[in-house]
């Protein structure tokens, strides 16, 4: 499959469920690999593994595909971010539904309870504030159930993400909202009515927070709780951009990381003892 018809297949919209033999298989479900015979040789040498779907779609044809990520495979966490060379396509035909029992089981633990998700261009100055703190709490022990990453400015990536079933996803990112520069607010979005939050939220973004919710509710995703973890920024540099954050923001860093701390001890059934008891 060339370039063209990847871009092809990922601006393609997501289905929820396709029929695989006897059995509706959908998005989260475990099956078992069943390449047909005469195959690519890579598909064969995944036979009789078990896997979680990932996504189900569409080719530039409109021929739908079961899209996996293998129980067994190390960088796991790489494929669920959509990452090339972790995720594996197949018919429906060539997928098996695991019993209930046993998909539910090993589902429930595939996916971490709070996500952090640091959004921001390195290369525009005090929008790469999210990809530093995230920079920061990565070198942090956390208590398991949380997962960190860095999505920077690719906004389908995370849409996907927000389709994982996390209990609370904190963002952080550059947040233009009238404040002094550095200043660090925590917010929370009203996911019920996406279209009226404030528009500085969004502003001189490579990737926005608000069309990346609206972009994952389209998906049919549930999302649950969602806060905001930003920092006003000073400068996004000029035209031909700048590295590295400005004075006031840098500075305001360490403050954003205990603030995500602070949410995710609030988030954890364990409550505020989970991160001291890890670090």
């Amino acid at each position: 499959m060339n370039e063209w018809e990847w871009q092809l297949l990922e601006e393609k919209t997501p289905v929820g469920g396709v029929s695989a033999g006897t059995s509706k298989v959908r998005v989260g479900d475990r099956v078992r690999l069943r390449p047909r015979k005469g195959g690519d040789v890579m598909d064969l040498a995944l036979a009789g593994q078990a896997a979680i779907i990932e996504s189900i779609e569409q080719d530039y044809e409109g021929k739908l595909h079961v899209c996996v990520v293998l129980d067994e495979d190390p960088g796991r966490d790489l494929g669920m971010l959509r990452q090339p060379g972790h995720r594996f396509f197949f018919d429906a035909d060539e997928v098996e539904a695991l019993p209930a029992e046993e998909g539910r089981s090993r589902a429930a633990t595939a996916v971490a309870r709070v996500l952090v998700a640091g959004i921001g261009n390195i290369f525009l100055g005090d929008d790469g504030f999210g990809v530093e703190v995230i920079r920061r709490l990565a070198a942090r022990e956390l208590p398991e159930g949380v997962k960190v990453s860095d999505f920077g400015i690719h906004g389908f990536d995370l849409a996907y993400a927000l389709q994982d079933g996390y209990e609370t996803t904190i963002l952080v990112d550059a947040y233009p909202h009238g404040q002094a520069p550095g200043t660090v607010s925590l917010v929370e979005p009203d996911l019920s009515n996406l279209d009226s939050q404030p528009q500085a939220m969004v502003d001189a973004h490579a990737m926005n927070p608000l069309n990346v919710l609206r972009m994952a509710t389209s998906m049919n995703g549930k999302l649950r709780r969602i806060l905001l973890v930003g920092c006003e920024p000073q400068t996004f540099g000029p035209e031909e951009g700048q590295l590295g954050l400005s004075e006031c923001v840098e500075a305001s860093v360490d403050q954003a990381v205990e603030m995500v701390l602070s949410a995710v001890n609030k988030a954890l059934p364990q409550g505020e003892d989970a991160i001291q008891k890890s670090s």
